[in-house]
């Protein structure tokens, strides 16, 4: 069942020596109930909600309060019981976006149900009635962007593999690992579910081999399920990539351009599995996740908490900040934009959205850019294969048509150009803005077609 084949994708790096996992892997998740959420009716970049609320409205945790008004959007839900006391707009990292604050009124215990303790009979849920269960849960992709989860299971794309991204490869995240720790039954009728809807005959739950505990617990409860298996990959960033965990787990490579479904693949991330089963199950949608808050804050830990919970205060829930010149980031340290630098735990930083993994205070540092010495450093460790370097040279000369054929349009943001670069380059920063900006060509192009 648990097989530790020594798969690999090109490319890649080893940020840490495992002392970030350490600062929260052994620590138990924590409930943590705000006097107030405030829900963004943008869950993630482009996905905006039409909010059905007003104030003083009284609502239930889960009572739906807002309907999907972009392709990246998905349902949302009030994630606790109470009133409505505003509907405004609120700085969330640096954007102003509508929202909808809710007063929490009593926290009522949800009795333990019978999906989190054992395999369950899912004989009688058909593939549509569990698609249309994660549409009207609001389930979207919880490691990443956030791309609503129903989407990719209502592909036309003939798919014969379902991977369940546990990888967790960001330094200091461990909110995955505990959830399958803690919550193993759950995720594991969640990835019965999301195969079957995926239609695909078997599933792999994705880890690497930093998480034994977790591989030996849900391969226990797996090893009569002989359609899923428990995949071991070596610990290498990013191995929670989509393309990279494709390529690693089955050998295959996504067309350029295109989806995981064009490989004959599904990538869904294990929270999003549990998530399927609480929705599914528990007749409970995506109301609440996992927060990993770490780094340099007096006692780190795990919380779940209320979609809408103030960053800030979890923040202050650890003790505080432990360094003053400091830079908070929103989830990783490899993708999670910087929200504050310096920050002195007076202003707000932002809202807990559905995708939100984490919150980590580092030191801050400061470098200053030298001229790149070609030494190709980037272009050995890109995941993608393309040569950072060279797409930002085309990038700073805005020689455009250059980005193309460099293929600037596959940069997956991952960081590791910027990592190792020896002269400081904002390598990643440029690939990207030059990715965004050969796609926006190539749709104009699309659309005078």
């Amino acid at each position: 069942m648990w097989k530790k084949k020594q798969n690999k994708f090109p490319g890649g790096i080893h940020p840490t020596d495992g002392y970030d996992k350490a600062l929260t892997m052994d620590l138990p998740v924590h409930e943590y109930w705000p006097e107030t959420v405030t829900i963004l009716s943008e869950q993630s970049f482009g996905g905006k909600c039409q909010l059905l609320v007003k104030p003083k409205d009284k609502v239930v945790a889960g009572q739906q309060i807002g309907i999907p008004e972009a392709f990246m959007a998905a349902p949302l839900h009030a994630s606790v019981s109470g009133e409505v006391l505003r509907v405004e707009e609120v700085n969330n990292q640096g954007r102003n976006i509508l929202a909808c604050i809710i007063k929490r009124g009593d926290t009522s215990k949800q009795d333990a149900q019978e999906y989190e303790s054992k395999l369950v009979d899912i004989e009688n849920f058909t593939k549509e009635e569990i698609i249309a269960g994660i549409r009207d849960g609001g389930l979207t992709g919880m490691g990443g962007a956030g791309f609503p989860t129903h989407k990719k299971y209502e592909t036309d794309k003939k798919i014969d593999a379902l991977l369940i991204n546990a990888a967790e490869c960001e330094p200091f995240l461990t909110c995955d690992y505990r959830l399958m720790l803690e919550y193993s039954y759950a995720v594991a009728n969640g990835i019965r579910l999301l195969l079957k809807a995926s239609g695909a005959p078997k599933a792999y739950l994705c880890m690497e081999d930093n998480k034994p505990e977790a591989a030996k617990v849900l391969g226990k409860i797996l090893e009569n399920t002989k359609d899923i298996e428990v995949k071991v990959l070596p610990t290498q960033y990013p191995q929670g990539g989509e393309r990279q965990l494709i390529q690693a787990v089955l050998g295959r490579e996504v067309p350029m351009g295109g989806l995981p479904a064009e490989a004959g693949a599904i990538v869904s991330n294990v929270g999003t599995a549990k998530a399927t089963a609480d929705m599914l199950l528990g007749k409970t949608p995506l109301i609440r996740r996992i927060v990993t808050v770490t780094g340099c804050v007096k006692n780190p830990g795990n919380y779940l908490v209320p979609i809408g919970t103030s960053a800030k205060e979890l923040v202050e829930l650890c003790g505080g900040v432990t360094v003053k010149n400091n830079r908070v980031i929103a989830g990783g340290p490899m993708t999670g934009p910087c929200v504050a630098s310096d920050w002195n735990g007076e202003s707000e930083l932002f809202y807990v959205t559905k995708n939100t993994s984490g919150i980590l205070v580092l030191p801050d540092s400061q470098y200053e850019e030298q001229p790149c010495i070609r030494c190709a450093g980037c272009e050995s460790v890109c995941p993608a294969g393309l040569v950072p370097y060279q797409i930002e040279f085309a990038y700073l000369e805005e020689d455009y048509d250059l980005c193309e054929s460099l293929y600037a349009s596959e940069c997956i943001a991952c960081g590791c150009c910027s990592y190792i670069c020896p002269a400081k380059r904002e390598l990643s920063v440029r690939t990207r803005m030059a990715r965004d900006m050969v796609k926006q060509r190539m749709r104009e192009r699309a659309v005078k077609k």
